[in-house]
């Protein structure tokens, strides 16, 4: 009886196969959202694109699904086994008084087969939905518009070049719900109104988004905001959003323009426009010139998440506000002459100051979720930030070139904010390690450099 329980309770979600190391964290985030907990026996293989979960209700499972871009979709898993007998056999085990249902003689439905790594004919796909024949489906069969549709869903492994005769697993399910996949291409930077140099990835925005546990009401602020990429996807999920940034002509749409065969920025090219064009300007704060190094809030926890996406020193300079001293050499003029005057910002200080502003700023369970640059080499979980208000929940890479990263970082803020915690990073003897962050432009450029060179070299023989 326990174990027909705990089969009541298992969905078969179905995962996209890009982003692999991102997956698992907005699973896990995205069901404590929805009030459940991702837990340590949940049948999942990292690299896979089917995982079994415990999910406490079907509820939850659509929950889930409203916000997933890294799943396909999720179904109540009636069945599985390593060959075609043993799924048979689970299916004939699965509770009779749950199926039926699904099965009455006034309902419709159709069966769908899924491979993955392998393309069956319609010959071999008819012949499994036949074999399926011992259950009671006593509806009639609707192709086009049927009221239940039920997966037999085959893996074949991962490897193309050494694809099996037969899959290493089956699954039979009923489908549940689809996630959000759809999202990627209608929010797709290439039709987006606005854009800067390193507008974020549309897949990628939603999924820190996601990371950070985003929800309706929800205040995110974003302190490097350029163009405001990341704060639609956060106003897509019901959040109020607002941002800073240093670069005066970007918060006012002024300047050089990042497309192609144009020249300068149009009079409607600002953030509020982008948010304009998904529906989502009601969601829209403000945007506001400002120095993330100076921090211009009054004290107090003001922001649900924080979700940014520093600059690293390659595409957009990493700035600060200076001092007249500093004016003959850095000064800036904008198209409407707004001088600002700024000075180096070390990416460890960057990083240094974007946890203590989370950890002071953020409610409690609040998130910030950002990206760090890694040159690859030299990269140990040691050279990644801590404070002691925020506790590290996610740690994702994505590859640059083949020796420099980013990795996406996601904390949770689970401790009061005190003044001695101002400057704990020097207190702890940690502080050297995360230096290294600052020679990370001169290490990508000579990455590049070396590669160029190579292939020089190589063309030339």
């Amino acid at each position: 009886m326990a174990a027909a329980s705990a089969a009541l309770r298992r969905y078969l979600l179905l995962l996209a196969q890009e982003h692999l190391e991102f997956r698992l964290p907005e699973i896990a985030s995205l069901l404590s959202l929805c009030g459940g907990q991702f837990s340590s026996q949940q049948e999942v293989r990292v690299n896979s694109p089917f995982w079994i979960l415990s999910i406490p209700s079907e509820e939850m499972a659509r929950g889930l699904m409203k916000r997933t871009v890294c799943a396909k979709s999720i179904f109540e898993l009636w069945g599985h086994g390593k060959s075609a007998g043993e799924l048979y056999a689970s299916l004939k085990n699965y509770p009779m008084d749950k199926m039926l249902p699904y099965l009455q003689p006034d309902s419709t439905y159709k069966i769908h087969i899924h491979t993955f790594n392998k393309t069956l004919t319609q010959a071999q796909k008819i012949k499994k939905i036949d074999a399926l024949e011992f259950l009671p489906f006593n509806g009639k069969v609707n192709l086009k518009n049927p009221e239940h549709i039920f997966w037999i869903l085959e893996d074949y492994g991962t490897d193309p070049n050494n694809v099996p005769e037969e899959p290493c697993d089956l699954y039979f399910g009923r489908w549940i719900a689809d996630g959000q996949r759809e999202l990627i291409e209608s929010y797709s930077v290439k039709k987006r109104h606005f854009i800067g140099n390193t507008s974020m990835d549309a897949c990628l925005s939603f999924i820190m988004a996601n990371h950070g546990r985003v929800k309706p009401n929800d205040i995110v602020y974003d302190p490097f905001v350029g163009t405001g990429g990341l704060l639609i996807s956060s106003a897509h999920f019901g959040a109020y959003v607002c941002g800073t940034d240093i670069d005066y002509n970007t918060i006012h749409g002024l300047g050089k323009a990042s497309r192609k065969n144009q020249k300068w920025r149009g009079p409607d090219e600002n953030i509020r426009a982008n948010l304009r064009q998904y529906g989502l300007e009601k969601y829209y704060l403000d945007a506001l010139v400002s120095d993330s190094s100076r921090p211009i809030w009054r004290k107090g926890t003001l922001f649900d998440a924080i979700i940014t996406d520093p600059p690293y020193g390659i595409r957009e300079a990493t700035r600060r506000t200076g001092s007249q001293k500093e004016s003959v050499k850095s000064s800036e003029r904008s198209t409407e002459n707004h001088i600002i005057i700024s000075s180096s910002y070390h990416l460890s200080d960057i990083f240094f100051d974007l946890l203590k502003f989370a950890a002071e700023y953020l409610v409690m369970g609040g998130r910030l979720v950002y990206w760090l640059p890694i040159y690859r080499p030299e990269y140990t979980e040691e050279i990644i930030p801590r404070h002691p208000c925020l506790k590290l929940i996610s740690n994702c890479e994505q590859m640059l070139s083949s020796h420099t990263s980013r990795r996406l970082i996601t904390m949770e803020k689970v401790k009061e904010f005190k003044d001695q915690d101002q400057n704990s990073y020097l207190l702890d003897g940690q502080y050297m390690p995360y230096k290294g962050h600052n020679s990370f432009r001169e290490k990508y450029f000579s990455g590049v450099t070396k590669r160029i060179a190579k292939e020089e070299k190589d063309n030339q023989k």
